[in-house]
């Protein structure tokens, strides 16, 4: 199905998701570590997004878990927290971070 949601596909809309007005005091950087799939990360600076593939140097946070937690998470059909809570989703650096991430993001395409 052309329309399936993978991580790659996630990972190209996030630029077209981002809301720069709620970020105007974040300077953070977010790494994903996907065990079955590509690494990512995206920094956040100056209300502007840079997503890149691989594996930052210096990362705030690293958000560690497999390409379907991700994608559920992704797409609200399973709870951050319930997935951290559970131990499918792990979290290094500053946690606090991952807490806001819902606020940097439309669910919508942003015109």
């Amino acid at each position: 199905m052309s329309d399936a949601i993978t991580v790659t596909r996630v990972i190209e809309k996030l630029s077209s998701r981002f809301i720069p007005e709620n970020t105007t005091a974040v300077v953070a950087t977010f790494q994903f570590l996907l065990s079955d799939a590509d690494d990512f990360y995206f920094s956040i600076a100056n209300q502007q997004l840079t997503v890149a593939l691989g594996e930052h140097q210096d990362p705030d946070i690293t958000l560690i878990t497999n390409s379907d937690t991700f994608i559920r998470v992704v797409t609200g059909e399973k709870d951050g927290m319930s997935a951290y809570l559970t131990g499918k989703l792990r979290a290094e650096g500053n946690v606090m971070l991952a807490t806001q991430l819902g606020k940097y993001f439309s669910k919508e395409k942003r015109s």
